[in-house]
């Protein structure tokens, strides 16, 4: 059943949560996506099976959430995900975080890892708003950005992305790939080598950036951005239940 929590920037976000063990399981989706994406939902269906708490949620300005998605940051999308897990969660749980997701995922494990008590990752996306919208943005589309507040990107699904001035603006006081980032939880990154959106080297540069104990990335030779084949996710859910069993 999906509730509504108001944040206390006021903004309105919808959730589902799953009663069951913890440590619980809270799924962080990708920019566009939202909590009915086919990740989110056979994770929610593992959890229960496994008779595991589960919580996913929808980003102001996706899915069912109030907002604008052209208004949004990489900012209000983190204190959506922090309030989303003070509200409906009890103690750290184990973030598995997809795309901006696992940047929304790392901001938390930086910020407050006391509500972290492990981390999964599939196609991580860190600080992408810098290095790679505003990277690849030519010169007419820095001018446009500055000229009308916006760019529309194209997208492979479905209609383009309208990037803001805000987003990318932003963007820069939440970078976690240029100081030091401890993740002294257990965390296993998934990276597909065909990914077309999050490129194999955004990996490599986290993976070689973050320290910690107890740090692994997997890449599946063939997967692309979605990871959500039927391989794919049964390679998800054993990342999840070997983060479960390090834990404690």
């Amino acid at each position: 059943m999906t509730e509504f929590i108001t944040t206390p920037q006021g903004r309105r976000i919808a959730v589902k949560r799953q009663d069951g063990a913890g440590p619980g399981i809270v799924f962080l989706h990708g920019l566009k996506s939202d909590m009915e994406g086919t990740k989110a939902v056979a994770l929610a269906e593992w959890a229960a099976a496994q008779g595991r708490a589960f919580l996913r949620y929808d980003a102001s300005g996706h899915g069912q959430s109030g907002g604008r998605f052209e208004e949004g940051a990489i900012g209000d999308w983190f204190e959506d995900a922090l309030a989303a897990i003070r509200a409906c969660s009890r103690g750290p749980q184990v973030l598995v975080g997809s795309s901006m997701g696992g940047w929304l995922s790392l901001l938390i494990a930086r910020a407050h890892p006391e509500l972290v008590a492990g981390m999964v990752t599939i196609a991580a996306a860190p600080d992408f708003t810098e290095d790679g919208f505003w990277a690849s943005f030519t010169a007419a589309q820095r001018q446009a950005l500055a000229r009308f507040g916006h760019v529309d990107l194209p997208s492979d699904y479905g209609a383009p992305y309208r990037i803001s001035q805000r987003l990318i603006e932003e963007g820069r006081g939440r970078l976690v790939l240029r100081d030091p980032l401890a993740l002294p939880m257990p965390v296993r990154f998934l990276q597909g080598t065909e990914d077309s959106s999050v490129p194999v080297e955004t990996a490599l540069r986290l993976f070689g950036h973050v320290s910690g104990p107890d740090i692994r990335l997997t890449l599946v030779k063939g997967a692309d951005h979605r990871f959500s084949t039927p391989d794919n996710m049964a390679q998800i859910e054993a990342a999840v239940q070997e983060v479960l069993s390090r834990i404690g």
